[in-house]
């Protein structure tokens, strides 16, 4: 009796923690892997089953429940993940032959259930490798549009156009590359050479191209190992850095930083204020901000519930980033996993929130200063119905539409707003605005 591969042994375990413990898919991933001391060949194929399940996973239990004498899979979380993992190779893998696929599903369910749910995998599986070579395999666009949630698939549409919202949904690659901000865009020639020299056989390290400051790794095993982490460059998504950049800051600038999370774009927006100027990190939680102090010296940290008012946050920001609290399905092909929780109603809550934390972060300024608003969101809710909100402004303060600056990436200057798409730019999902802030 053969075993399971490493990788599809990985690839299991973490699908069954993202259905039985609504674990990260990212998280669980690296865990499993660092568990399994995978090699990177295995490790890039476990993370290609878990993102291509995790994405089609709606579809695939459709084909097991068709298929099934039983009219639906096992519920035992890993049997399951083996089962999808099978069924997904077969649809949409040409790595395995069919024989092969069918044996390491069968082994890794007898493993957990037994010989006798082993056999009715078996057939199963057998049953849809017959199918798909009769007919031919799936088309991975329409896979994907049926595993969306009914709510997200016609929100996308309405916010996009229809074509555009198939293309967005179904944009590669999977998972995207690991992106870097480097502390000085200078020297980022001098980074890519250095991270060359260190990164395993087969990465691939290239210039971003939105954000002067952004590297794209691939393949190139754990940011944490390689030269010049959190000294030189920090993990950041360059979409994201191109969130701060929209900013135009110059050094000396007082800026907020409205919603600094774990302060990635706070240690990107330090670097743009310089010594001679500094940020505003603000955040729900005095957890998160006490670890951002300790990494970016020019920063001053306030716990604060823009929902409720501003606390002590000082009324002296030249510039506003409010990198608002939203439904993230800007991060889909990142992170599927994120529709098992988003419902509906989520959303109108988040946007109604964006609004509140805006129109209050924006008392903190001073007269005439910029405020960019922005989302790891593309839904119309969260993006263009958000901006006609702010721009009815509140009874303290007036938030009038303005131009992005010639300091900010190429794709928004001179532009009110703008998504990001990871088909059009290569980033995630972002809408990004930009406004100036007067007093009433």
């Amino acid at each position: 009796m053969s075993a399971v591969s490493p990788a599809r042994d990985v690839a299991a375990k973490v699908l069954a923690r993202v259905t039985r413990d609504q674990a990260f898919a990212a998280a669980a991933l690296d865990t499993e892997a660092q568990r399994a001391k995978l090699e990177p060949r295995d490790a890039r194929l476990a993370t290609e089953l878990v993102y291509g399940v995790l994405r089609v996973e709606r579809f695939l239990l459709d084909v097991g429940a068709r298929l099934s004498t039983k009219g639906r899979l096992p519920d035992k979380p890993v049997a399951r993940a083996h089962i999808l993992i099978g069924l997904y190779s077969l649809a949409f893998l040409d790595r395995l032959p069919p024989h092969a696929v069918v044996s390491e599903a069968v082994n890794g369910v007898r493993a957990e259930l037994g010989e006798g749910p082993s056999r009715f995998v078996n057939a199963l599986l057998r049953t849809y490798a017959r199918e798909t070579e009769a007919k031919g395999r799936p088309s991975l666009t329409e896979a994907i549009a049926k595993s969306l949630p009914d709510w997200l698939r016609a929100s996308l549409a309405r916010s996009l156009g229809a074509e555009e919202a198939e293309r967005y949904w179904s944009a590669g690659p999977i998972p995207p590359p690991l992106a870097v901000a480097v502390a000085d865009a200078s020297r980022r020639d001098e980074e890519i050479e250095r991270l060359r020299a260190s990164a395993p056989p087969g990465a691939d390290i290239r210039a971003g191209a939105l954000s002067p400051r952004a590297i794209l790794l691939t393949s190139a095993g754990d940011p944490r190992k390689l030269p010049g982490f959190e000294a030189d460059w920090i993990v950041q998504e360059e979409g994201a850095q191109a969130l701060a950049l929209a900013l135009g800051a110059t050094p000396g600038a007082t800026i907020l930083d409205a919603c600094a999370g774990r302060g990635n774009k706070t240690w990107l927006l330090a670097k743009l204020a310089g010594e001679s100027g500094h940020v505003i990190a603000c955040d729900l939680h005095a957890a998160k901000l006490e670890k951002l102090t300790a990494r970016i010296p020019n920063a001053r940290a306030f716990a604060v519930d823009w929902t409720i008012g501003p606390g002590d946050v000082p009324a002296d920001a030249d510039l506003v980033l409010v990198d608002a609290p939203c439904s993230g399905t800007g991060t889909m092909r990142r992170r599927p996993d994120l529709l098992r929780r988003l419902e509906e109603a989520d959303v109108a809550r988040l946007a109604e929130k964006q609004v509140a934390i805006t129109l209050t972060a924006a008392t903190r300024t001073k007269p005439g200063s910029t405020l960019v608003y922005a989302v790891c969101s593309v839904l119309r809710e969260e993006c263009e119905e958000v901006v006609e909100a702010l721009a009815r402004g509140s009874d303290e303060i007036a938030l009038e539409p303005i131009p992005f600056g010639d300091d900010a990436p190429a794709p928004m200057r001179g532009e009110r707003s703008l998504r990001l798409l990871p088909h059009v730019h290569g980033t995630d999902g972002y809408f990004l605005a930009a406004f100036r802030v007067t007093k009433r």
